[in-house]
C-alpha cells in the first residue's frame, strides 16, 4: 500500500466518511435489489445521519486528553477537531435539507430509527436501577447494530415509497431486511473480536468476551456460510445474487488471510466497512455487463 492510499484510506476511517458512504452504498443496494426508483433525498438522509450518529458516538467516548490515548484514531480527531465539527456542521444541514423533501410517515419512522440508535450510545434505558445503554447489554452488541442498519437502508426507503403509494412486495422487503441483517453481523462481529482485550479490561459483554475469541471467529465464519445460503435461497434476481455471493465469498477469504492472520494490524478490520461498499459496486457491475 503506497503512503497516498494510506493517508486517505486512514482520513476516510478517521472522519467517519468511510462508514457514512457504506450507507449510501447500502441503501442504494436496497433499490437496486428490489427493482425501486432511487430517491436521492433519503441517500442524503442516510450517509448525514450516520456520520451524525457515528461522530456523536465518537465524541461521546472522547477522553479529556485525546493526544495521550493510545488509539490511533482517538489521536488524529484530537488533532482535527475543526474537520470533526466542519463535517457534523455539514452533515446537519444536509440531514435539514433532506428531511424537508420527504413523506410526514417516513419522518416519524427516521424519528424511531433515531431514537434506537441513540439508545445504543446514550443512556436512555434503566437497567437493574441505573441509566445505561443498550450498548451495555450482554452479547447484544452486534445484533443490535446490524437491526439499525436494517431499519434505516432497508426500512427507510421502502417506507418513503409506499408512502407516496408505490407498491411494494412486502415478501421481497422483509427478506431482504433479514439478509442485511446476517451480512451486518458477519461485517460488525470483527471490530469486538479485535477489541477483545479492551473490551475485558472494560467489562464489556460483547460475544467474543462471552464465548471466547476462538469461538468467535468460528461464529464469523459460520455467519458468512449462513449468508451465503440465504442469498443463494433468496428471491432475487441472478445478478444480485452474483454479486451478493462474490462479496461474502471475498469477506471469507479477508477473515482468513487478512483479519484473522497471526500478523495483523489494527485498522484492517476497516477493510470490512469497504466491504459494504464493494457489494453495491459488484451488483452495479453485474447489472451492466449481464
Amino acid at each position: 500500500m503506497t503512503e497516498a492510499v494510506k493517508r486517505i484510506y486512514y482520513f476516510m476511517v478517521h472522519s467517519n466518511l468511510l462508514i457514512a458512504l457504506a450507507a449510501v452504498a447500502q441503501c442504494a443496494l436496497t433499490y437496486m435489489i428490489l427493482n425501486l426508483p432511487v430517491d436521492p433525498y433519503i441517500l442524503v438522509i442516510e450517509g448525514t445521519t450516520t456520520l451524525l450518529l457515528y461522530n456523536l458516538s465518537l465524541y461521546l467516548s472522547m477522553p479529556r486528553e485525546p493526544q495521550k490515548s493510545p488509539f490511533q484514531r482517538t489521536r488524529w480527531i484530537g488533532r482535527n477537531m475543526w474537520l470533526f465539527w466542519t463535517l457534523s456542521i455539514l452533515a446537519a444541514i444536509g440531514t435539514f435539507y433532506a428531511l424537508l423533501h420527504i413523506h410526514l410517515m417516513t419522518f416519524f419512522f427516521l424519528g424511531m430509527v433515531g431514537g434506537v440508535s441513540l439508545a445504543y450510545s446514550v443512556p436512555l434505558v434503566r437497567i437493574r436501577g441505573q441509566w445505561s445503554s443498550m450498548r451495555q447489554v450482554p452479547g447484544l452488541k452486534v445484533f443490535y447494530i446490524a437491526m439499525v442498519w436494517s431499519l434505516s437502508s432497508v426500512g427507510l426507503p421502502v417506507i418513503e415509497l409506499f408512502a407516496n403509494g408505490m407498491a411494494i412486495d412486502w415478501y421481497m422487503a422483509n427478506y431482504l431486511g433479514i439478509v442485511k441483517i446476517v451480512f451486518l453481523v458477519l461485517c460488525t462481529l470483527p471490530f469486538d473480536i479485535r477489541d477483545y482485550d479492551q473490551d475485558r479490561l472494560y467489562n464489556l459483554k460483547t460475544v467474543p468476551t462471552l464465548l471466547g475469541k476462538e469461538n468467535a471467529i468460528k461464529l464469523s465464519f459460520g455467519i458468512g456460510v449462513l449468508h451465503l445460503l440465504l442469498i443463494i435461497g433468496s428471491p432475487y434476481a441472478l445478478i444480485v445474487k452474483y454479486g451478493m455471493v462474490l462479496t461474502t465469498a471475498l469477506i471469507l477469504v479477508l477473515f482468513q488471510y487478512v483479519i484473522f492472520a497471526k500478523q495483523k494490524h489494527y485498522h484492517h478490520v476497516y477493510l470490512l466497512d469497504f466491504a459494504l461498499i464493494l457489494q453495491w459496486l459488484l451488483v452495479l457491475f453485474f447489472s451492466y455487463v449481464m
